[in-house]
């Protein structure tokens, strides 16, 4: 909107009331008419000096004068006379006029609007430039992931195949598996249901069979009889074995266990206190009741077989009190005997005692001479100084020493066999002093003269060959005794010692110091009762092997026995002709 002076003259934009005169000159860059003061000014403005002039005619003024120009190119300030916003001040962000730069913009920072522009236009370029290479990049990033797309379908596809093809193998291989389980289990099941089939078809003989013999086993036992034996006198604290041996009513044995069978040992006094027995069946016919009393006096023994009572059952039986060597001092009975070299009393009860003199003597309980046994000389069942004598049942064995063999004889003297000849080699002798047999019918010897303890089976064949090497050997070995737990004790009358082995032979230790042991004998509850030859006493060891009682006043005796009915201990004391017994 310009102002115009007249009808002919354009009115300077610059000037705010026109009174400078009208415009000559026309300003391209800010599209202004100036008057002369104004265009004095643009020539010699700092930043207005390099604007495009053109000079006016009076017909061109009117023309640009008329010209239409966009209202917003305008500063809307009052009194700036609507100039162009040729300027742009960046401090406010905002276009301004000329006289908006010498005013309320005049200490900011002011630029020209072509400048701005240009600075405008390159940083566009730029980030349009920036923008077309992010939007190449963004094509190539795209087309990438087209193609990764395209690749993950392919891949896709190709596991399926796998998965599908793995699916069909696996499926495959199981049926294949399943069919061969199956098949293993049919077969498993066949071989058990035909091993329980025939195991089943077992069973029903087995229980057949059982029903025939139980029924035959009755039938017996209707007519069956019981017959029971004890070695051993009843004693306190110790153990008392019955063994029992059943038989038909023709008396034959009955090879057959299986029969129940109890026992107990009821006392007659103490309130009738009962002890019940522990029961061993040998499948033989035999059986074994071991009972262990618990008080002294009178008792009654009672054993029943499938509840029947056996044979002498009730019995009466009296239990002595708990033994005590210690009060051992003075023999109660006094057996004549010349030159009593051994001893050994049978289960009946019978005193068998060799003799120097080349016999063997046979006493009764009471002391009377039942019977002789032998003569002197070498001969089958002849003697030269017996000093050993072992008894079992009805067989009689003897240490024939200067002889230098052993004889085995019938118990009332009947000669059956005979081994062993003067020698050092095995199954040899010199000077055989001491005979045992054990419970395996074993035959121990102590060979005195080779200082060795040989064992034979029960025909006197040699098994084995005791020699105690180094510092566990022997010298002149005499009396020989089995502890409860089957080792052998040795007297070794040159060393002056008992030396314990085992059945093989082994060491085991040794014990008490006597002045030449001769012989020795052990009870069931493994004390040790030696005879000392030159110290003319009886020594008692307990089981550990600690001397606890002396007997004295002996002279030279040579031999030792127990008896395992009542525990009486005998003495063959050979210096003064006699064989003692002691009562404990």
């Amino acid at each position: 909107m310009s102002k115009m002076v007249n009808n002919s003259d354009v009115a300077c934009d610059h000037c705010i009331d026109g009174g400078n005169g009208p415009a000559v000159v026309f300003c391209c860059t800010c599209h202004q008419f100036l008057c002369k003061v104004a265009y004095e000014y643009h020539r010699t403005g700092r930043h207005l000096s390099k604007h495009n002039m053109v000079g006016l005619d009076q017909e061109g003024a009117r023309q640009l004068h008329n010209t239409k120009k966009p209202r917003d190119h305008y500063c809307s300030q009052p009194n700036h006379g609507n100039n162009n916003l040729n300027f742009y001040c960046e401090t406010c962000s905002l276009l301004v006029c000329l006289h908006c730069t010498t005013a309320t913009h005049k200490t900011h920072t002011v630029k020209e609007i072509s400048t701005v522009a240009k600075t405008h236009q390159m940083k566009l370029t730029g980030a349009l430039e920036d923008a077309r290479e992010v939007v190449t990049k963004l094509t190539g990033a795209m087309d990438e992931n087209n193609r990764m797309i395209e690749q993950v379908e392919i891949s896709k596809q190709t596991a399926s195949l796998a998965i599908n093809k793995a699916f069909e193998t696996l499926q495959q291989t199981l049926e294949e598996r399943k069919k061969t389980l199956l098949s293993e289990l049919e077969a498993i099941s066949l071989s058990k249901t035909t091993a329980l089939t025939l195991q089943k078809e077992q069973f029903e003989k087995m229980i057949g069979d059982i029903g025939h013999y139980t029924d035959m086993a009755s039938q017996i036992l209707q007519t069956m009889r019981f017959m029971w034996t004890s070695t051993t006198v009843a004693r306190v604290g110790t153990r008392y074995n019955i063994k029992i041996q059943s038989k038909t009513s023709e008396g034959a044995e009955y090879p057959h266990g299986g029969v129940e069978v109890k026992g107990e040992m009821r006392s007659k006094t103490h309130n009738g206190a009962v002890v019940y027995g522990e029961v061993e069946d040998h499948r033989d016919g035999t059986y074994t009741i071991t009972l262990t009393p618990q008080t002294a006096g009178p008792h009654q023994l009672l054993i029943t077989m499938d509840g029947q009572h056996v044979q002498n059952s009730p019995n009466d039986l009296d239990v002595l009190p708990i033994r005590d060597y210690r009060i051992l001092c003075k023999a109660q009975q006094v057996i004549q005997c010349n030159e009593p070299m051994c001893v050994a009393i049978h289960d009946n009860g019978d005193i068998y005692v060799g003799s120097g003199d080349g016999c063997i003597y046979v006493f009764d309980r009471v002391g009377q001479l039942k019977n002789t046994i032998g003569s002197s000389g070498s001969g089958d069942g002849q003697f030269s100084s017996p000093s050993g004598i072992s008894i079992k049942g009805d067989v009689l064995y003897v240490a024939d020493t200067h002889n230098h063999h052993v004889q085995k004889l019938t118990s009332s003297g009947k000669f059956l066999h005979k081994f062993g000849q003067q020698g050092s080699g095995q199954g040899q002798f010199n000077r055989p002093w001491g005979v045992m047999i054990d419970s395996n019918n074993k035959l121990i010897v102590s060979d005195s003269g080779n200082h060795r303890i040989q064992i034979f089976n029960e025909n006197g064949g040699w098994l084995l060959t005791i020699d105690g090497q180094g510092n566990h050997s022997f010298q002149s070995p005499w009396g020989l005794a089995l502890d409860p737990q089957g080792n052998i004790h040795v007297a070794a009358d040159g060393s002056n010692t008992i030396k314990v082995f085992t059945k093989e032979g082994v060491y085991i230790r040794m014990y008490g110091d006597p002045n030449h042991p001769s012989g020795i004998a052990i009870d069931d509850e493994g004390y040790s009762l030696v005879s000392e030859y030159n110290g003319h006493c009886l020594s008692i060891y307990d089981p550990e092997g600690n001397k606890i009682h002396t007997v004295g006043n002996l002279k030279y005796p040579c031999g030792t026995a127990l008896d395992s009915r009542d525990g009486s201990v005998f003495i063959a004391n050979c210096g003064a002709d006699t064989v003692l017994k002691y009562c404990v």
